[in-house]
């Protein structure tokens, strides 16, 4: 018998989420079943494949929400956490007490972790030093952008990793250590390691390529980089490089996908007045009040790039 768990993919949340979950459920709910996991990721159109539920059951962990009669378990901390107006209400309907959303939490590793313990008795006090670091990681609780882009503590080099490495079995690998190993332990071993030094020599790339590239129009710096290989740079970088920027709007391009990345500096001297969520999810994109993006097709990229044009403007009002 197995669980199969799909993640948000290649972000440090979706990972520990992955890893949360997976020990809450080997614990508390099946002893002994296999863990399969499988990574999600935002793109244009049907974001699920009813083949990716192929489990005896199937858990979604910081992703959006399926209908598929085929899911059993789902937590998600997003604003924009459904897909259709179908979709939440398929949710509020749901009694199987197994689908939990609480968009009032900064990390979904936290949210799992806490829901477990109280309604499931699930212990996860082994593992907090990596859900601290999910949540200081996705509610972005740096002292400073140059704390978040220079990446001196381990769990952030650990970070680096998840987020920029496309070796799904070195990311499996990571979320199965996590579940039964400190992230300290996890982030000195030598898989881990050997990966560091050339992920972040391209970390330093992207800030170069950013840096070539972002233009400041008032409150907002914006840049294109959809000519470069760019999937997964730092989103603080634009901070890093324009502190006095209260908004960063960003277009970048890959083989699956043409994405507008929109956030907010955390250390802005201006205060955030929008909220991005709503703004993207106007375009068929969601996330976070603070941070969200938008994804369209590979082919999309002239209309990736005249959304954000729209999104700079609107920011600058």
């Amino acid at each position: 018998m197995r669980i199969k768990i799909c993640y948000h993919g290649n972000c440090f949340d979706g990972v520990s989420s992955a890893a949360v979950f997976g020990r809450f459920y080997n614990e508390r709910v099946h002893p002994g079943w296999e863990r399969v996991y499988q990574p999600m990721m935002h793109r244009a159109g049907a974001l699920f494949d009813e083949n990716a539920f192929d489990g005896d059951e199937n858990a979604i962990v910081d992703f959006k929400y399926s209908a598929s009669p085929k899911l059993t378990w789902w937590f998600d901390h997003h604003k924009s956490a459904f897909l259709t107006l179908e979709d939440e209400a398929h949710f509020k309907a749901d009694t199987s007490g197994k689908k939990f959303l609480d968009a009032g939490y900064k990390s979904c590793t936290k949210f799992i972790a806490d829901t477990a313990r109280e309604r499931f008795g699930f212990d996860p006090s082994p593992m907090s030093e990596m859900i601290e670091w999910a949540d200081k990681i996705d509610g972005a609780f740096y002292e400073s952008a140059a704390e978040a882009v220079e990446m001196k503590p381990a769990a952030l080099r650990l970070a680096l990793v998840i987020e920029s490495d496309r070796d799904q079995q070195l990311i499996e690998r990571i979320i199965n250590d996590l579940q039964v190993k400190s992230l300290g332990e996890v982030a000195a071993a030598d898989y881990v390691q050997a990966r560091i030094e050339p992920l972040f020599e391209r970390h330093q790339r992207a800030l170069e390529i950013i840096r070539g590239q972002a233009q400041v129009r008032g409150p907002v710096v914006f840049f294109d980089v959809s000519e470069h290989d760019m999937e997964g740079y730092s989103k603080f970088i634009p901070y890093y490089l324009h502190p006095e920027c209260t908004y960063s709007v960003g277009v970048s391009h890959s083989t699956y996908r043409s994405k507008i990345s929109v956030g907010s500096n955390p250390w802005a001297p201006r205060p955030r007045t929008h909220d991005l969520a709503k703004i993207c999810e106007r375009y068929g994109g969601g996330g976070h009040a603070v941070v969200a993006a938008i994804s369209l097709s590979p082919e999309s990229l002239n209309d990736a790039r005249r959304i954000a044009e729209d999104i700079v403007q609107e920011l600058q009002s």
